[in-house]
């Protein structure tokens, strides 16, 4: 039995993304690496224990009220929260003096700027469901007549 082991230029990829993957983690745990260790532990059980039936709980509720079309809302929402949660310490200032200091920037604005990309991630999707709500024109009306089961006479 032969093993896929891909192109020589896919195993050099790979190779050297676990090498800079090493590296990073030990210039990581290099410090404090007891602090850091707990923090990915606690990370984890908060995630798995607290934050994931939260929101499954939360989508649960969204597929029950919305039903088929819950996706114009779930994918703008998970975008918004990833990108809150990416962006949390500069969104909330409790890193603007470090932020300013090392870059230079004011740190000024991401809340307002988080803001605006979710509201034009919830409108985007919203226009994209009420074009595909109307149809969008001969071709969906096409399409739909296609799908639809021959009748029985």
């Amino acid at each position: 039995m032969r093993i896929p082991l891909g192109s020589p230029l896919q195993l050099l990829l790979l190779v050297c993304s676990f090498a800079l993957a090493v590296y990073a983690g030990v210039q990581l745990l290099a410090g404090d690496w007891f602090g850091i260790a707990m923090w990915f532990v606690g990370a984890a059980v908060l995630h798995d224990l607290v934050l994931l039936p939260l929101y499954a709980a939360a989508d649960r509720a969204l597929v029950r009220t919305a039903g088929r079309h819950v996706l114009y809302v779930r994918v703008p929402a998970a975008l918004s929260l990833l990108l809150l949660l990416v962006w949390f310490p500069l969104i909330s200032g409790q890193v603007a003096d470090r932020y300013a200091s090392a870059t230079g920037l004011s740190p000024d604005g991401f809340l307002a700027r988080w803001l605006l990309v979710t509201a034009v991630l919830f409108g985007g999707s919203a226009v994209v469901f009420v074009v595909r709500r109307r149809g969008a024109g001969p071709v969906a009306r096409r399409r739909a007549t296609k799908d639809r089961p021959p009748a029985v006479h």
